[in-house]
Parts: C-alpha cells; sequence; structure tokens
C-alpha cells in the first residue's frame, strides 16, 4: 500500500503549473474548441455568434485563471499592505478585448478564430456592457482597478452586483426613454460565485445597552453573496479582484411568520430582501433620499468590512485560523478608499465593530478608524450632497445612529475648545443638520472619520478647501489634497485607437503605455511631414467608421470631412449642452442667411442619459433632437452642417466616438466640473479641446500650453465678480442680435412646429434663473468656435496642434492618479517586481 502523500505533494499535484499555456494560436483553438463542446455544450453545426463568444471568453479566462489564483497565492506570501476601493458604482464595459490585451493574447487569439473561420470582431460585439455606473465616477473606478493591477498593488474592489445596471436609452419622437438593461440576461462569464463567503449584513432591530457593551438585537438578515471579477495588469502577470456583493434572502427568510397555507406568500416575500441588489440607482451628482439606497449603501459596506477583517485576521493563504487579533496594525495593513460619500457608512460601521464586537475602547477604535479610511470629493454642488434623514436611520440602522451622534459630540466638544463661543461655526461642522427633517451630512462624517481628504483636480480641490470644507480645513489643513484623476491608457488608447497606437509606437516604442509620460517623445516629430500624415491618415479613417456605424445604427449620413465636434457625457444643466445646442442654431442662421457662403462643415454630435426623474434634462434631449430634425432635412444646408443625438451612450460606444472626434466639448461654467475624464480621453486620442477653465481642463491647457487648447468664457474669479454684481441673462439676450434669434426661434416653435409652446419653460428658465450663465458664455464661445473652423481649414496646423496635444497627455494616466494615492494617502509602496506566470515557479528562491 502507498505512503500517504504528504501536504507538499498534494498541494503540487494540484498544482496551476502548467494547466494554463503562453496563448499559442493552436493551444488557443484546442481550448475554444473543448470549451464550445464540453462549456457551451454545442458543436459547430448549431452554435450561434453568442456561443462562439462564449467559448472565447472561457477560453481568455482560462488564461487569467492561473494568474488569478497566483496573484492571491503570492499576496498571501508576502502579506503587503491592501488597499481597498469602496463604490458604489463600477462602470467596467466591455471585459473581453480589454483582458486579451492586458494578457498579450490578443493577436494569438484575431489568428486562431480566423483560422476557425470567424471574426473575432463581431464577436466582441455580442458582449453586454457592465454598466454598473452612472458616468465619470463609475468609470473613474474601473480606471482605477486597471491601474492597481498594473502598478502590481494589493487592491480589491467592492461595490454592488446590480441585476440591472444603468438604463438603456432609446430615443422616440425626440424623447427619451428607459429600458431595464438586463446585462446578466445570458449569463456572466468573467465572474466567478464565492457561496463560501456568503455573510450576514443586518437591518431594523433595537439597541440593547447589557453588561457586556452595547447590543444590536432582533434585526433582520439578508445574505449577501460575493462574486469575484478578475482585473488583469497590463503584461505583469498580476490579476486583482473586484468583488461585488449580491442579496440573497436566508432560507428561514420570515417563514416561521406565516402559516402553512401561507407558504407561497412566504417564499414571494424573499424578493423584498433581494431587491436590495436588483437595480443601479441613476442619479448622476444628484442625491435621491430614498430607503432602497440606504439599504443598498450600508449592505455593500457591511459586507465588505466583514471581508477586510476576516483577511485581516487570516493573512495565510487558504487558512481560516484567526492569527492577529489586535487591531494595533490594521491601518498598517489595511487602506479604505471611500469613492465619494456613498459608502461613507464604513467609518460608523467599523467603530461598530471594533466596540461592539471586538471590544476596543472609543479612543482607540476612532485612531484606528480615521487612520485607516481616506475619502475622495466627487462634485461641489450642493444637490449632490448626501443628507439622510434621521428618522430613515433610526429606523433602519438604530445603531449607527447612535454612533454617529457620539462621533459628532465628540467632534464639535473639540471645536467648542478650538473656537470657544462660535456657534455659527459649530452648527456649519456638525454631522447632524437641524431641520425638520433632521438630516446626517454624510460629506462631513467622512471628512471629520478620514485621515485623507482629496478633491479630483486642482481647482476643485481649491474649491473644496475654500467653500465645500473651508471650516474643516481651517482645523486640519493638512487633511486635505489634491489627485487630479487619470484614464487607463490600455483601455482609452491601445484597444479603442489601435491606428493611432501603432503609429505612435513605431516612432517611439511601446513603453509609453505603463508610463504615459514618454509620449513627450512623439514631440520631436510634430514637423515631421509622414508622422503629420500618419496621425490625419488614422484620425480620418475613425471618422470613416463611425460614420459608417451611425449609418447602420441610426440611418444618419455623417459628411467624414466636416468637424466632428463631439459633447458626450452625463446631461446636466451645469455642463450646459445647451451652449452647444444654441450655436448649432445660430450656425443654421448664418448659412440660411447666406446659402452661397464658404462655411466649413460641421457635424455636432451631442450625447449622454438624463437621470429619468431630471425634468429639466430630458427637456434639453427634446430640443436637441428638435434642432436636428429640422436642420438635417432642410436642404439648403445639404452636408454644411448637422446635429446628431447619439442615443444610449455607454462605454461600448465611447470606444467608437472619441477615437473620431475633432472637437471635444469641455464647456461647464467654470467652478461646477469637478474634473471631468472624458476631456482626458479625447486629448489622447487626438481630438483638440474648446473648453472654459474649469475641473481638469486647467491643468491640460498647463500641460499642452494654452495656445493648444481652444479656451474661452469666464474664469472662476469672473463668475464670483458676476455673482456679486448680479447675473441678468435677458442683457446679453438683448445685446447679441444671434443669441436673441436663435432664443427667440426655440421659445416661438420653430424647432417644434407642432407644439409651439413646447420649448418656452427651458428659455423662461435661461432668461430668469439660469444658474449656470449659458449667455454669459455664448459670445465668446462663438467667437472661439470661429477659430476652430478656421484652423480646421489648414489640416496640416490642425494636426500639429493635435499632436501637441497627445504628447501632453502622460499627467492624465491614471496610473500616475494611482502612484499619487499610493505614496500620499495609502501609504504603500509601488513594486515593478512581476509575479511569475503559471507555468514558472512561484517562490523559486524557497525552492
Amino acid at each position: 500500500m502507498a505512503a500517504p502523500l504528504s501536504d507538499q505533494e498534494k498541494r503540487k499535484q494540484i498544482s496551476v503549473r502548467g494547466i494554463a499555456g503562453l496563448g499559442d494560436v493552436q493551444g488557443i483553438k484546442r481550448s475554444f474548441n473543448q470549451h464550445l463542446h464540453y462549456t457551451v455544450v454545442k458543436d459547430r453545426n448549431v452554435a450561434t455568434p453568442r456561443d462562439y463568444y462564449l467559448a472565447l471568453a472561457h477560453t481568455v479566462r482560462d488564461y487569467l485563471v492561473g494568474r488569478w489564483i497566483r496573484t492571491q497565492q503570492y499576496y498571501y506570501e508576502k502579506d503587503p499592505k491592501r488597499v481597498y476601493y469602496l463604490s458604489l458604482e463600477f462602470y467596467m464595459g466591455r471585459t473581453l478585448q480589454n483582458t486579451m490585451i492586458n494578457l498579450g493574447l490578443q493577436n494569438a487569439c484575431d489568428e486562431a478564430l480566423y483560422q476557425l473561420g470567424l471574426d473575432i470582431e463581431e464577436l466582441e460585439e455580442i458582449e453586454e456592457d457592465a454598466g454598473l455606473g452612472n458616468g465619470g465616477l463609475g468609470r473613474l473606478a474601473a480606471c482605477f482597478l486597471d491601474s492597481m493591477a498594473t502598478l502590481g498593488l494589493a487592491a480589491y474592489g467592492y461595490g454592488i452586483r446590480y441585476e440591472f445596471g444603468i438604463f438603456n436609452q432609446t430615443i422616440r419622437r425626440g424623447w427619451q426613454e428607459e429600458e431595464a438593461d438586463d446585462w446578466l440576461r445570458y449569463g456572466n462569464p468573467w465572474e466567478k460565485a464565492r457561496p463560501e463567503y456568503m455573510l450576514p449584513v443586518h437591518y431594523y432591530g433595537r439597541v440593547e445597552n447589557t453588561e457586556n457593551g452595547v447590543k444590536w438585537v432582533d434585526t433582520q438578515v439578508v445574505l449577501a453573496m460575493p462574486y469575484d471579477t478578475p482585473v488583469p495588469g497590463y503584461h505583469n502577470n498580476t490579476v486583482n479582484t473586484m468583488r461585488l456583493w449580491s442579496a440573497k434572502a436566508p432560507q428561514d427568510f420570515k417563514l416561521h411568520n406565516f402559516n402553512v397555507g401561507d407558504y407561497i406568500e412566504a417564499v414571494l416575500d424573499r424578493n423584498m430582501a433581494e431587491n436590495i441588489t436588483r437595480v443601479l440607482y441613476p442619479n448622476d451628482n444628484f442625491f435621491e433620499g430614498k430607503e432602497l439606497r440606504l439599504k443598498q449603501e450600508y449592505f455593500v459596506v457591511a459586507a465588505t468590512l466583514q471581508d477586510i477583517i476576516r483577511r485581516f485576521k487570516s493573512p495565510k493563504f487558504g487558512c481560516r485560523d484567526c492569527l492577529r487579533t489586535s487591531f494595533e496594525s490594521f491601518p498598517d495593513k489595511v487602506a479604505i478608499q471611500l469613492n465619494d460619500t456613498h459608502p461613507a457608512l464604513a467609518i460608523p460601521e467599523l467603530m461598530r465593530i471594533l466596540v461592539d464586537v471586538e471590544h476596543l475602547d472609543w479612543d482607540k477604535a476612532w485612531d484606528v478608524t480615521r487612520r485607516t479610511c481616506a475619502y475622495t470629493n466627487h462634485t461641489v454642488l450642493p444637490e449632490a450632497l448626501e443628507r439622510w434623514p434621521v428618522f430613515m436611520f433610526e429606523k433602519l440602522l438604530p445603531r449607527h445612529l447612535s454612533l454617529i451622534y457620539e462621533i459628532n459630540q465628540r467632534h464639535l466638544d473639540r471645536i467648542a475648545a478650538l473656537f470657544p463661543g462660535d456657534t455659527g461655526r459649530l452648527r456649519r461642522m456638525s454631522l447632524i443638520e437641524e431641520g425638520d427633517p433632521k438630516r446626517i451630512n454624510m460629506a462631513h462624517l467622512c471628512v471629520v472619520g478620514s485621515h485623507a481628504v482629496n478633491g479630483v483636480a486642482q481647482i476643485h480641490s481649491e474649491l473644496v478647501r475654500t467653500t465645500v470644507f473651508k471650516d474643516f480645513w481651517d482645523v486640519e489643513p493638512d487633511k486635505f489634497q489634491n489627485k487630479t484623476n487619470g484614464v487607463t491608457p490600455r483601455r482609452w488608447l491601445r484597444l479603442c485607437n489601435p491606428g493611432l497606437y501603432d503609429v505612435i509606437a513605431e516612432r517611439i516604442g511601446d513603453d509609453f503605455l505603463t508610463d504615459l509620460q514618454q509620449l513627450r517623445g512623439i514631440l520631436q516629430y510634430v514637423d515631421d511631414d509622414a508622422f503629420i500624415r500618419d496621425v490625419a491618415r488614422v484620425k480620418q479613417e475613425n471618422k470613416l467608421k463611425l460614420a459608417s456605424f451611425l449609418q447602420q445604427q441610426s440611418h444618419v449620413t455623417l459628411n467624414p470631412d466636416s468637424i466632428f465636434d463631439v459633447q458626450v457625457k452625463r446631461i446636466h444643466e451645469y455642463k450646459r449642452q445647451l451652449l452647444s445646442c444654441l450655436h448649432a442654431v445660430m450656425l443654421y442662421n448664418r448659412i440660411k442667411l447666406d446659402p452661397s457662403g464658404d462655411f466649413v462643415p460641421r457635424t455636432v454630435m451631442i450625447g449622454g442619459k438624463a437621470a429619468p426623474g431630471y425634468h429639466v434634462a430630458k427637456m434639453i434631449i427634446k430640443l436637441i433632437t428638435s434642432v436636428g430634425e429640422v436642420i438635417n432635412n432642410d436642404p439648403a444646408v445639404g452636408d454644411r452642417l448637422k446635429v446628431v443625438f447619439l442615443e444610449n451612450y455607454r462605454v461600448s460606444l465611447a470606444e467608437r466616438v472619441i477615437p473620431a472626434a475633432d472637437l471635444s466639448e469641455q464647456i461647464s461654467l467654470a467652478g461646477t466640473e469637478a474634473s471631468g475624464t472624458g476631456n482626458m480621453k479625447f486629448m489622447l486620442n487626438g481630438a483638440l479641446t474648446i473648453g472654459t477653465l474649469d475641473g481638469a481642463t486647467v491643468e491640460m491647457a498647463e500641460e499642452a500650453g494654452l495656445n493648444n487648447l481652444f479656451i474661452f468664457g469666464m474664469k472662476l474669479a469672473d463668475v464670483r465678480d458676476l455673482d456679486r454684481k448680479g447675473y441678468n441673462a435677458r442683457e446679453f439676450y438683448e445685446r447679441l442680435p444671434e443669441l436673441r434669434r436663435a432664443v427667440d426661434q426655440i421659445r416661438d416653435g420653430f424647432f417644434s412646429p407642432a407644439e409651439p409652446g413646447l420649448f418656452r419653460d427651458l428659455v423662461e428658465q435661461l432668461l430668469s434663473h439660469d444658474r449656470f450663465k449659458v449667455f454669459a458664455d455664448f459670445e465668446d464661445y462663438v467667437r472661439c468656435q470661429d477659430r476652430v473652423g478656421k484652423l480646421y481649414q489648414d489640416p496640416k496646423e490642425w494636426t500639429k496642434m493635435v499632436i501637441r496635444n497627445i504628447a501632453a497627455a502622460g499627467k492624465f494616466s491614471s496610473d500616475r492618479t494611482i502612484a499619487d494615492y499610493a505614496r500620499d494617502i495609502w501609504g504603500v509602496q509601488l513594486s515593478d517586481v512581476k509575479i511569475p506566470p503559471p507555468n514558472e515557479p512561484l517562490f523559486e528562491a524557497q525552492n
């Protein structure tokens, strides 16, 4: 009889080494056919394109899995400080192509499928976008995950696995209509359910003071089921994890409350628990205080903190034993980043665990909590800041309410000691806002409970310090920082614009993908005719591809020689899509007044979703589509001007639109856009920016030089001066004939002849109470647009400016942003150590 195997021999038998190959074409074809047969259970006679997509996705995932397990083994062996990025949104888009690029598999997969008689691009189009975010905040989180993996940080993204992501937008008769985004309808090959790590989350109940401390009792329990998605770094064999939680009813959920005859009703009632993760709230920069949203925010925080503490206590791979019992080292091993105020409940929840469960005294628990948590602010708009009614907490999270009151009392005692008799300051700095109803200011909770607070662009961080949190800055100035946002160049150049990537890599090599500052190297070619021709050719090819796509999708015929003038982002008054729309009307009027005039052809493209309950934003969409309807069907205009609304703007559409854009519209009122990341994507892809000095556009102008962007409009100081003086829109309306004519046409039904009064309220708002001062910047905007048209007539000079912009985009890599967070906030050392691939030993030295 053979001797029993040792633990080491057992581990060797189930080692991942040798399972995943290195991406040769034959291996990919073999794996593809196996997955078609064994995973999808089809053969080539009956397989559909979706079956082929699934077979390819599982094939590519196979190459991830060994690296994914390897990475976790490596982290457990090295026990580094771990970073936990908590976000209610992760706007990931599609996964297949990004994974192939980061693993270096794209060419091999392309060739393998070609040999199998399949078109890889067709299969990529079948994948649903993972639209688990509204816009910039969620897409930033996705870029950050990519950069954290590429930089080799031991990092985890934690969020919610919404069954329905951001709604699909359809335009019917010019109006936005919403349809549910059933993105999981056909399954998701990229996720792995982890029922063994399912965790309880408590709601409701009451608070009891006992001899052993405070207890939260008689609660209702919902289970949090984790689903893990691999996040591969670029060519470094690191594969991090995004863990998204899904709500499940416990087996005994409420069944004891029903008689036997009510069994069916009892089972149906389980839906009440599972509704928590059913749908993403579709609001961007607008706070909507619904109990379900508060449940979602607590759900992700409660499950995540249990997971974090489990990993902290059991730092050995596969070990469930508690090896760390002291929380002294917790902030040295754990960094929690709160992406806006949505995960703010992490602060009282960590306090609850440390005080009630782990029995730390208050001061020690508070020290641990503050040193662990950091907060990113994403907006200065007052309507976007979360303020939850106290009565809602009292009912749903009674223990957390008592903790927040205690945090607030100690905080106010400290402020009162620093500023004796200053009751105004106490009122302004309180976590609890008096009124009917009383509310909890979640941003104040985040600032008080974190060791670092950052804005997301220099101008925004300055506003955070001097306006939004000025009182807090007075007390703790060192806490406040700036971390200018960035985008991942892997998705936003290599993936979406391979032609431009190739042209650049030909000249300066391809190392710039992980060190974007190397783009400065193309400046030496700014006067090189061949390089200028290549850059211009790629842009034209991208424009032709987009024109062909829109012709198929929307039956809109575009003039590819026109300026592609693009504004894509959420529809919101502060982003001022109305300014672009008014300019289009003005251009239309100029053509009508001089039909034989020499006009630079222009295609105005505006895209984005309006929150379903945001009436003004929906009216803006209706106005854009109505203006387009008139202009696009006027034979006197022809192809000199088109206005197109891009339906259902999302990550996969952005990947087509951004590389094709000539002009990027970043036209918010100075002091209202926190940062923007679309502006960076356009710059990187060779679009010139027309914009105000707002958000990160300020820094883009610093990097490229003011003369290489089309900057117009009021600066922040001008806006403040106008506020002091009093903004009177009618002054501009009376003084500017082209503006007046355009406004009158909109108001009097020229663009809505069937409903002449349709846009009257919208015009009245612009004239009487426009917070975002559209008319004040109109004249300078038109002047600036005229300069755009003039430069576009000189293709060589236009392309030279494009090259200077691309060269200056290096600062706006999310790799740089994450390196700044790691150094200044998380206290994590960056390392360029590469984890060995699965076919090599993991720890050479130990073996």
